[in-house]
């Protein structure tokens, strides 16, 4: 069993950034692929952000390139999603995901979730 607990989400104004972090506990993160995925009202969940067990391959949703940053300290136990140049239509909530066999954009394919987290973009 992995937990998992987001942090860092608020309301911020259109070009503003957050930090999202999500703490892991209980069996070794460093195993594990971690992503990021949000939904928003009405909306089936998406892929945001991914990274593999070391951190030096990183993936991410066009919607964001260029603006989102995700990144991992396996130490801490906690990946982290840096979100610059925020938009309105960046609102949801954020989740993060531990999947312990490979790298995926797929919901499906995780196997542990956060409760997630509310990020509110104002105009």
């Amino acid at each position: 069993q992995v937990q998992l607990v987001e942090s860092g989400g608020g309301l911020v104004q259109a070009g503003g950034s957050l930090r999202l972090s999500c703490a892991a506990s209980g069996r070794t993160f460093s195993r594990y692929y971690m992503g990021w995925f949000r939904q928003a009202p009405g909306k089936e969940r998406e892929f945001v952000a991914r990274i593999s067990w070391a951190g030096t391959t990183t993936s991410y949703t066009d919607a964001v390139k260029g603006r989102f940053t995700i990144s991992r300290d396996n130490a801490k136990a906690t990946v982290y999603l840096q979100m610059d140049n925020l938009k309105p239509e960046d609102t949801a909530v954020y989740y993060c995901a531990a999947n312990q066999n490979s790298g995926s954009d797929r919901p499906i394919t995780y196997d542990y979730w956060g409760q997630g987290t509310q990020v509110t973009v104002s105009p």
